[in-house]
């Protein structure tokens, strides 16, 4: 029994660090950037105030800087409220922890910046009054955010323990975050047991180190050492260590 557990856990490390290779192979990642000449500019894929009244919501992911990125990715989430003329952007970072600051300051910016090079992508994205109603909850989130001065990359608390957190407490977001956020399954003050991140569903997880998760939005995830594998039967898609989400459409 002890040998079939034994050959089942090296066979699951095996087959989510294919993933990571892959994605370092792919020369994708770039392992000599400087973040202080790399790319943050708007990509053009968040809606412009001055065209749009409505409230909207929406939460991006990118690839972490340098070999961070073979493995994870980095979410911020950012809101505008109804005829607001700017966004504020919710992140946890950090540097700023290193520098004595508080983890997590919303700042007034651009919403879909490029995070030092890579660009990101829309995982969550809400309008009108849905988004209404998801902001105030968003600002209440990030105020009993217990982590706003701790940060560790891995297994977490990091940036994207505080987005899965915010999930959690604003169902109307529908969080499916991807397999590669790693610390999206650190659950605070210790916990076992929490709902998903989308908030349909329940996940068991052992600091952020191992777990799984079933739920009608996420599917079902696997995570072993913070890195996640599972698949999605509701929306064909398949998740992957390292690549992320993988849809069939």
């Amino acid at each position: 029994m002890k040998k079939t557990l034994k050959v089942c856990l090296i066979s699951f490390l095996v087959i989510n660090l294919i993933g990571p290779v892959l994605v370092l192979l792919s020369g994708d990642i770039s392992m000599a950037g400087d973040w202080r000449t790399a790319n943050r500019e708007s990509t053009g894929i968040a809606p412009l105030p001055q065209n749009t009244s409505d409230a909207v919501v929406q939460v991006y992911a990118a690839r972490a800087f340098n070999w961070r990125g073979i493995f994870a990715v980095h979410t911020w989430i950012a809101t505008k409220e109804k005829n607001a003329n700017a966004y504020t952007v919710y992140q946890a970072l950090g540097w700023n922890e290193r520098r004595g600051l508080p983890v997590v300051v919303p700042i007034i910016d651009i919403p879909d910046r490029s995070w030092y090079g890579y660009p990101p992508v829309i995982v969550a994205d809400i309008r009108g009054e849905k988004a209404e109603t998801a902001i105030k909850k968003i600002i209440v989130a990030v105020k009993n955010y217990p982590y706003k001065n701790d940060y560790i990359l891995w297994p977490g608390p990091n940036s994207n323990t505080f987005t899965a957190y915010i999930g959690r407490h604003v169902p109307e977001l529908g969080l499916d975050l991807p397999p590669n956020a790693i610390g999206k399954d650190f659950l605070p003050d210790g916990k076992l047991f929490s709902v998903t991140p989308s908030g349909t569903g329940f996940q068991f997880s052992i600091f952020g180190l191992a777990g799984f998760l079933a739920s009608r939005t996420e599917g079902v995830e696997i995570n072993i050492l913070g890195l996640v594998t599972g698949f999605n039967p509701n929306h064909p898609a398949l998740k992957l260590a390292g690549i992320g989400k993988i849809e069939f459409n």
